[in-house]
């Protein structure tokens, strides 16, 4: 018998039950005397088998790291902070799926993702998920460690994700003797794997928990389950926590487990992925633009600091509702100096004892306004806040509605200011050169109430305000002029009813098609919706059965500002076809493609599904491409694509 190849076999199942089982059979001593005896043969006559356990030794530094296109687009995750986002996930996700479907619930490991290629069985390279697109090659560093096979039984192309991790307590032993200490074990596995010198990888002792099947060149897509199963099967390491649940409370129990549990794990953490199971409904559900619509991270803990509370002051928004902002004494938080945070309510307030003067702790999370979590400590000077009963503006007596507090005045200044900016924001109306500062002075001149109002503006208007002279006046009353035939959907997001996004808007949109039928649409109608809870559906139907409402809808309709179904059935070179735009075309941007294929018939999606008709397919396109080749859907390239449209 091939004594190398026994060799091989043998120390690879030791390695196996060491570093994937974590269950070792032999000690150190016998493991390196059959180590050294296969390095020696392998000296002999220079051949070394490519599952050979010699082939993980940290070799010689590298000039650079080369970049590599991932087969299949390395998706991000969107993420929930709070129990209502994550209810909102699950709820979105059962109204497409059209009944309760089967979740799996994992950990989210706090490290760096890396992306293995393999190739008819072999290990062929590593990378990192960089853009999602293209990462950086890091064989060399990532074959250092032991957490995954080098040979599989798998005959096609492959490639699995992972996240690399250092585990804590390697990190503390790795500190004691360190140099320079690492500061936490993040930055301690980027640092590993994205390093020139493949021995300092070694060295840092990564491993690697796998979770996903990302490309499988002559397989069906695989459900969560399925990938797991064949993740175990051909011996790559993954963490033991995998739950299958038939029911948004049992995600949520798994979700509950894992937050309680992750406190004694040896691994950084900050939260819980939750995946639709089945692979046929994720193919229906698709892709955004940057998440897939089946899957969600529920983030855990942020970064938390304590600070003094020195005043609160009460914010009116568009829809009236007065929220609390706190002042504090700044405080470095997350690598930011915070001299603010968020209080949701008066009710929040007392749930929280928080007091002027009092120390309070506080959470910045995710890049947004840091939310105070409670009160720590109160002194002697410590003092209640005040519930006010007035508006702070305007002076008229508050409205208290549950847990809030609306000012009823709809001409309160900084009320009518902020439904003027979003009215006239990018995705909204589109008024280009509007601003808060511009809204502000046009009230404070009293020329400006209502949306309608902006359309009655004169060059003459403009002139009283500061900083407006003739080229500023004549662009805003251009962009002013051009925003009168906006789409039904952002014409619906710019008058701000309470609840309705853009993507709710798009809903309404593609289901009403005009104002009228908005209009008359049922509480039953609108809760139907994919993207419309119960609360939104109620605030929907009360905005188009408010007299003053209507009256504003009237009077933008007297000023020419008629809303179009951008959706309307057109006949062109696109009839029919449902067209997925991917990479990046030399002579259009992305949304002038777009509506070129919509004028002429087209309909447009943002992922390739049984659906897709067509495939645009610009420079270093990526997944979307790949994916078309494999369901047999037409692509065209740009050149194609300019003969069509000038056809």
């Amino acid at each position: 018998m091939d004594r190398k190849r026994e060799l091989v076999d043998i120390l690879n199942k030791w390695a196996y039950e060491y570093y994937v089982l974590d269950n070792p059979t032999v000690s150190d001593k016998e493991y390196d005397a059959l180590y050294d005896e296969l390095r020696a043969l392998e000296a002999q006559d220079g051949q070394v088998y490519p599952d050979s356990p010699t082939r993980r030794v940290g070799g010689d530094p590298i000039k650079g790291f080369e970049k590599h296109t991932h087969i299949a687009r390395l998706f991000s995750l969107d993420k929930s902070v709070s129990e209502e986002e994550l209810t909102a996930f699950l709820t979105r996700v059962q109204k497409l799926a059209g009944q309760e479907p089967t979740y799996t619930v994992e950990y989210k490991f706090d490290g760096l993702t890396v992306c293995l290629t393999y190739d008819k069985g072999k290990f062929v390279r590593a990378t990192t998920r960089g853009n999602g697109v293209e990462g950086e090659d890091v064989t060399a560093q990532v074959l250092t460690i032991n957490s995954f096979p080098l040979v599989i039984s798998y005959m096609g192309t492959l490639e699995v994700r992972g996240e690399a991790i250092i585990r804590l307590s390697v990190l503390e032993k790795y500190n004691q003797t360190a140099t320079e200490p690492l500061k936490n074990a993040r930055n301690a596995v980027a640092g590993a794997i994205r390093n020139l010198d493949p021995k300092i990888t070694k060295l840092r002792k990564p491993e690697i928990y796998f979770y996903d099947v990302n490309y499988l060149s002559d397989g069906a897509p695989m459900s969560q389950t399925t990938a797991h199963e064949f993740l175990i099967k051909e011996g790559f390491k993954v963490f033991p926590y995998f739950a299958v649940c038939n029911s948004s409370e049992e995600v949520k129990k798994a979700i509950a487990q894992i937050q309680e549990e992750r406190k004694t794990l040896d691994v950084l953490t900050d939260g819980a992925v939750i995946k639709l199971n089945d692979a046929t409904l994720r193919e229906e559900l698709g892709f955004t633009d940057k998440f897939p619509r089946w899957a969600m991270a529920y983030k855990f803990e942020a970064e938390e600091v304590t600070t003094l509370l020195k005043e609160v002051i009460w914010q009116v928004g568009r829809t009236g509702k007065l929220t609390p902002l706190a002042l504090l004494e700044p405080v470095e938080l997350g690598g930011a100096t915070v001299s603010r945070a968020t209080l949701n309510n008066y009710g929040d307030i007392l749930r929280k004892d928080v007091k002027l003067g009092s120390r309070v702790l506080v959470r910045r999370s995710n890049e947004v306004i840091p939310e105070i979590l409670g009160a720590t400590e109160h002194y002697e000077n410590s003092r209640e806040i005040a519930k006010p009963t007035i508006c702070p503006y305007c002076g008229s007596e508050l409205k208290e509605v549950g847990a809030h507090l609306f000012c009823p005045n709809g001409e309160c200044t900084p009320r009518v200011v902020a439904m003027l900016d979003h009215f006239a924001s990018k995705n909204a109306m589109n008024i280009d050169g509007f601003s808060e500062s511009t809204a502000l002075q046009l009230i404070e001149k009293n020329l400006v109430k209502n949306f309608s109002d902006l359309y009655r503006l004169t060059a003459e208007d403009l002139a009283q305000l500061e900083g407006f002279k003739k080229r500023k006046i004549d662009n805003l009353l251009t962009s002013i002029k051009n925003s009168k035939t906006p789409t039904m959907d952002a014409f619906i997001y710019a008058i701000g009813v309470e609840g309705v996004g853009k993507v709710a808007a798009k809903d309404l949109a593609t289901r009403f098609q005009t104002i009228d039928n908005l209009k008359g649409a049922s509480l039953e109608e609108l809760i139907a919706l994919d993207n419309v809870g119960e609360i939104t559906a109620n605030a929907i139907w009360a905005y188009f059965h408010n007299e003053e409402n209507l009256r504003e809808l009237d009077a933008l309709t007297e000023v020419g500002v008629t809303p179009t179904w951008s959706n309307e059935k057109k006949e062109g070179v696109f009839s029919g076809e449902s067209v997925v735009l991917t990479g990046t075309l030399e002579h259009f941007k992305r949304s002038e493609a777009q509506k070129l294929i919509e004028e002429r018939g087209g309909v447009c999606q943002s992922s390739v599904t049984a659906k897709t008709t067509l495939v645009l397919a610009g420079a270093e396109a990526g997944s979307k491409l790949a994916k078309a080749q494999k369901l047999g859907i037409k692509v065209i390239d740009e050149e194609t694509f300019q003969k069509m449209i000038n056809s």
